[in-house]
């Protein structure tokens, strides 16, 4: 695979891919189009994309490149509560599409309009929701799997609904709104990185929300011992 194109020229490709898609749609507008309106040529068109639907969703494979880095369990130092890991990794994707609301609008428009974008936008959803089932499931030895994919798809599935009340309107939905549904996810799981315990000489009380699944409660138990 070809080293990738400096940000800003593929941005350009983006943009002009997007405007056209929007005045001829989609499937009538050509390659060739795209690259021309763009400034590029058509080989530097495929060193940076695969092809039209590429263009379009060019955004989800950084940031998900992005997201498994900040994860990654090996060879860093973890994170102190991976269920809020998760949610911040979630969080950065939203900043990074409210950071250019119009151009997002107009991205989602043209998924809407063209069937196999749709499909490719649910297979997309589904490959982050997977990495934080993953992740969850390396930072947390032991997890029960419904829980790790339960809580995959709640992260998931809030952040899909934020991220829509956005595309779908005229106005900037603010980023709390976001980290504040999540944090009444976590607390929901029990796994709020407030969590209550107390500690006294050799004897350790802790008192977890009976809903708190099993390995959530072994990995606080092992930080306050």
């Amino acid at each position: 695979m070809s080293d990738p194109a400096p940000t800003s020229a593929r941005d350009a490709v983006v943009a002009a891919a997007l405007d056209l898609f929007a005045t001829h749609g989609f499937e009538a507008t050509s390659v060739e189009q795209i690259a021309q309106a763009a400034g590029v040529s058509r080989s530097t068109f495929f060193r940076q994309f695969g092809g039209k639907d590429d263009v379009v969703f060019s955004d989800h494979d950084v940031l998900l490149a992005q997201l498994r880095e900040f994860l990654a369990v090996a060879g860093r130092e973890p994170h102190e509560n991976p269920w809020a890991a998760a949610c911040a990794a979630s969080v950065e994707v939203f900043r990074h599409f409210a950071a250019e609301p119009e151009l997002a609008r107009r991205r989602y428009a043209v998924v809407r309009q063209v069937p196999a974008l749709r499909e490719r936008e649910i297979v997309t959803v589904f490959q982050y929701e997977r990495l934080f089932d993953e992740y969850l499931r390396s930072a947390l030895p032991g997890l029960d799997p419904v829980d790790a994919v339960a809580f995959s798809a709640a992260v998931t599935a809030v952040h899909n609904h934020v991220l829509r009340r956005l595309l779908r309107g005229t106005e900037d939905i603010p980023e709390s709104v976001l980290t504040d549904a999540y944090d009444r996810l976590m607390h929901r799981f029990g796994v709020h990185p407030g969590g209550d315990e107390a500690q006294e000489d050799d004897l350790i009380v802790a008192v977890f929300p009976r809903r708190m699944p099993g390995a959530e409660v072994a990995r606080r138990l092992r930080e306050s011992l």
